[in-house]
């Protein structure tokens, strides 16, 4: 028979194992697409309400790889992305668990989210038109359709087309006209360009600002960065030079891109990561989205911070994002095509 002093030692010795793995498991590893300015006060927010600590790994590059040679071993427990196709990739690598979280389904949308390949939104960017305001008119471009008009000819600059924000727009051309007229869509806007496909966004809006051109292709938060830059002040002209317009207004809506995450099969902390998971689509992290990079919240209970919603509202479009992931392949072999 077991004395009762001895099972009361068992008993707390298990207590006490309960306890130190709870501990052990108050921290989240990360791999990361997102820039650490931008990751820092989210981290910072859900450890000061939670007292869970973060490690993470910045990696813009190379990350499928690493996963696949960590395998099981891997200390990772969740990876964020600033694209969908990232989360497509390492989700048809079978990287990522399913989400089955009540959760997040309250709180972002269905095609804002993948819960059978494991991942979801976490906040939405449009890719707008930037045009000159003196140079052109209100009202002259309401729909993407528009930049292959030839009126425009000579007067588009672009980043290369192989860039995920453009391929996702071709995607999601693709998936609304089909692969011919997408086809003849790239050809008609390719032939508008007043320059080779160079730069990034930031580049077209300066390319607008010296006069090389007049209309580009922008992710909408990189307006309100350059609005705001302090160190370079020369960007604030370049965004007092610019008319943002919101696309498709009249029938499927405005195009948006998203940056996203999901919780690793072989995470180490898969139940601490979840719950972050969970907190990112909550109010208090959508609103740090909404105001530390003029992001969109994607939980409808949660406004656009103040400044972004001075730009203009817009009906966005309601193609599933995992249907632009999936015609990403797709869009490729159009840029290839036209040389975009």
């Amino acid at each position: 028979m077991i004395s009762m002093s001895r099972l009361t030692a068992s008993m707390f010795a298990a207590v006490i194992g309960i306890f130190t793995t709870m501990v052990q498991a108050a921290e989240i590893n990360i791999y990361s697409y997102r820039t650490p300015a931008l990751l820092a006060p989210l981290l910072e927010a859900y450890t000061a309400r939670t007292d869970v600590s973060f490690n993470v790994v910045h990696a813009p590059k190379g990350l499928v790889q690493r996963l696949e040679a960590e395998g099981a071993q891997s200390p990772a427990d969740l990876v964020l992305s600033v694209d969908v196709s990232r989360l497509a990739e390492l989700a048809d690598k079978g990287f990522f668990a399913p989400l089955s979280s009540a959760e997040i389904a309250r709180n972002v949308p269905d095609y804002l989210r993948d819960d059978e390949s494991g991942w979801t939104a976490l906040s939405t960017k449009a890719r707008v038109v930037i045009a000159a305001k003196d140079r052109v008119a209100e009202g002259e471009i309401a729909r993407i359709e528009d930049l292959a008009d030839p009126k425009w000819q000579g007067r588009l600059c672009t980043r290369p087309g192989s860039h995920v924000y453009n391929r996702a727009l071709l995607a999601s051309l693709i998936a609304h006209h089909g692969e011919e007229e997408a086809l003849k869509w790239a050809r008609g806007y390719m032939a508008n360009l007043a320059r080779r496909p160079q730069g990034n966004d930031r580049a077209q809006a300066k390319a607008i600002f010296a006069g090389e051109c007049d209309i580009a292709l922008m992710n909408s938060y990189y307006f309100g960065l350059m609005k705001f830059n302090q160190e370079q002040p020369e960007q604030r002209q370049w965004a007092d030079a610019l008319r943002l317009v919101f696309l498709n207004q009249g029938d499927r809506g405005q195009h948006v891109n998203i940056t996203g995450g999901g919780v690793l099969k072989t995470a180490p902390n898969a139940a601490q990561a979840r719950l972050f998971l969970e907190w990112l689509t909550q109010r208090q992290a959508q609103e740090i989205y909404a105001a530390i990079n003029y992001e969109y919240p994607v939980n409808p209970d949660v406004a656009a911070d103040s400044e972004v919603l001075s730009w203009g509202r817009f009906k966005a479009d309601e193609l599933p994002v995992e249907k632009i992931a999936a015609l990403a392949p797709a869009a490729q072999k159009l840029i290839n095509i036209t040389g975009w």
